[in-house]
């Protein structure tokens, strides 16, 4: 080891040229780990700003064969399944109905509309922009008041702040705008939610439709392990409520959630993969170096085994040599892969995740590569003939 150190010593850029495949790859390396993981945390961040902890119910209809009227759901399924699951924190009913309303010079704008209760805000992550949401006061009153998404707000009055306090012709009652909002997380129009929605208390909606059927309830878990439990709960207890033949859908997104995770998990391993074929560029670039130190020192080795050292020991020192060429280069690798999230994180608001385990991998295959790419040099050198290495000029 003593003899590798001072080869190094007297060979500096040699060595940092040859360490240099080293730091490319298992710099490398530890930023694909990072930059798995934040792909991984955007994603999941973006589905439970949709709402991690929500589950939804809806009618889906009949059974094929039957011919039954129709068995909705009603509030009668959302309190029965509060009173019989535990863990809700919250519940919110759902109708909806497509209406016109006026914008004036004989115009009507098409709006989505839907009736809801107070909890539907959180349940939904949904972000107020001017004004507030219903709250319990105005629905136990059956208020005729709502809120506007952020896009029709726009279209209507201008700007957010300009819709609030408006007046809203719904099917010939007026309503009173309190307030706009958006969604915490862009769905692209694959929710309940579209662009121009209105959204007013359940108990209000009722002067404009005479049933008591729910399109959809929302619930809330307090607590995210028991999503998938409470799922199945739901699911029996409405289904006790209704005729054998009636289908409904009970459905969370911790499934989402765990496709998620497996895809990033999945992609993170190939990038991982390309990655590595670095780290064999940096070991192929050691053992060839290694090879032509190896023709240059040749009376050098003579002379080590003329004094009385054996081909253990020639062995044991190009060994040495390569080794230590690739925990230098994949030390000073890791410490750049790690410096590049970490700058991020201190420079800026983003919390990107950093993988001190990958970092130990990093370390530890470029150990390795050193070991495969150097047994073939040290071997090499070992095998060489002492009189014919004092021989070479």
């Amino acid at each position: 080891m003593g003899v590798a150190l001072d080869t190094f010593r007297l060979n500096k850029v040699r060595f940092a040229l040859t360490a240099l495949g080293m730091v490319i790859g298992t710099a490398s390396l530890i930023l694909v780990v990072t930059v798995g993981l934040t792909g991984k945390q955007y994603v999941i961040a973006q589905i439970q700003g949709i709402g991690a902890n929500m589950i939804y119910a809806f009618h889906e209809g009949q059974a094929a064969a039957s011919s039954s009227a129709q068995d909705d759901l009603t509030v009668g399924d959302m309190r029965a399944v509060e009173q019989e699951v535990d863990g809700i924190a919250a519940v919110s009913p759902m109708v909806q109905l497509h209406a016109g309303i006026p914008t004036g010079q004989g115009k009507e704008q098409d709006v989505l509309i839907l009736g809801v209760g107070p909890p539907y805000r959180n349940i939904r992550n949904l972000d107020m922009l001017a004004g507030r949401f219903f709250d319990d006061v105005d629905s136990q009153a059956r208020s005729k008041v709502v809120a506007l998404t952020e896009h029709l707000a726009q279209h209507l009055f201008g700007s957010q702040d300009g819709a609030v306090g408006q007046t809203l012709k719904i099917m010939g009652l007026p309503f009173t705008v309190i307030g706009t909002f958006r969604e915490r997380v862009e769905t692209f129009g694959q929710s309940e939610l579209a662009a121009d929605t209105v959204v007013m208390p359940y108990t209000a909606s009722r002067y404009l439709v005479s049933s008591d059927a729910l399109d959809q309830i929302f619930f809330s878990m307090a607590d995210l392990n028991e999503v998938p439990a409470a799922t199945a709960l739901i699911k029996a207890v409405i289904q006790s409520r209704h005729r054998r033949e009636s289908v409904y859908r009970v459905e969370n997104l911790a499934q989402l959630i765990s496709v998620t995770n497996q895809t990033a998990n999945a992609l993170t391993v190939v990038l991982l993969l390309v990655s590595t074929v670095t780290l064999i560029v940096g070991g192929v670039g050691i053992m060839n170096i290694m090879l032509a130190t190896v023709t240059s020192r040749t009376q050098e080795i003579g002379i080590r085994k003329a004094v009385g050292a054996t081909a253990a020991d020639i062995r044991l020192q190009f060994l040495a040599e390569a080794v230590l060429i690739s925990i230098a280069g994949g030390l000073v690798g890791s410490a750049v892969g790690l410096s590049l999230p970490l700058s991020v994180r201190f420079l800026t608001h983003h919390r990107i995740p950093i993988s001190g385990f990958s970092a130990v991998i990093a370390i530890l295959v470029s150990s390795l590569v050193g070991i495969v790419f150097g047994t073939v040099p040290a071997t090499r050198a070992s095998q060489m003939d002492p009189i014919e290495s004092l021989r070479h000029e």
